[in-house]
């Protein structure tokens, strides 16, 4: 089975594309964070950049909340692709196809307190 699960942050508002057929393309990057302790004693910070999409319309309950900071829940699979350039070399991307997204904190820190249940941040299935 390929399936990944990521727990990050925005980091550009997500863009999308309408297509002349109606259908809909959403691209977002998603940077994951690990912080450990190396053999020195000294706080690592390892953060990974991740290519997110989506096709369709499932989502645009949440569209306006996909901001640049916003920290989300991704499940999806793993998609690996090849692409000429303009200088005609083949280039490669790993990009993840968002099938379930969860935002799990807002972007503007208004209050403490937990997002409800009827809010935009309920977790959507793709």
């Amino acid at each position: 089975m390929n399936q990944v699960k990521l727990i990050g942050n925005l980091g550009k508002d997500a863009e999308t594309k309408t297509f002349s057929s109606g259908a809909k393309k959403t691209n977002f990057s998603l940077a994951t964070t690990e912080r450990y302790t190396n053999k020195r004693g000294e706080t690592v910070t390892d953060t990974q950049w991740h290519t997110i999409f989506y096709w369709g319309q499932s989502f645009d309950a949440i569209e306006p909340e996909l901001k640049k900071g916003a920290n989300l829940t991704i499940i999806g699979k793993l998609l690996y692709n090849r692409y000429t350039d303009k200088e005609g070399k083949t280039r490669y991307i790993t990009e993840i196809l968002a099938q379930e997204i969860l935002i799990t904190a807002k972007t503007q820190p208004v209050a403490a307190a937990p997002v409800s249940a009827n809010t935009n941040s309920d977790y959507l299935p793709f």
